[in-house]
């Protein structure tokens, strides 16, 4: 079937726009791994154990459903160091995550809300 040509760009956008998404993007674990240890992440969160800060499994069962809430706000614990709540009831300034590309830390906060 021969399709016209105004059609063929706009069916190749909505292809990009799906495989995109949140959803279809495979998320590169080393990738993540490799700068969560680069920033010290490691240092207060372990990803099955509670450590200074939650087991990353347990942000992401917080945010199991609310997968784009999640993101949120661990966007801005990650960008901005707000006063986080630590496991033993102290607060102290989240660390601020340093990368060169955003994709980067989007990686990352994947990473996370898959475990």
């Amino acid at each position: 079937m021969n399709f016209p040509t105004v059609r063929t760009p706009l069916l190749a956008a909505s292809l990009m726009a799906f495989l995109l998404s949140g959803s279809a993007i495979a998320v590169d674990a080393d990738a993540a791994k490799a700068l969560a240890k680069k920033n010290d992440c490691f240092k207060c969160h372990a990803i099955d154990k509670t450590k200074k800060g939650p087991s990353l499994q347990k942000i992401a069962a917080k945010y199991k459903g609310k997968e784009a809430e999640g993101m949120e706000k661990m966007h801005k614990n990650a960008t901005t160091g707000p006063k986080v709540k630590l496991e033993d009831g102290s607060e102290e300034d989240h660390k601020i995550i340093e990368v060169k590309d955003p994709a980067e830390l989007k990686n990352l906060l994947q990473w996370i809300l898959a475990q």
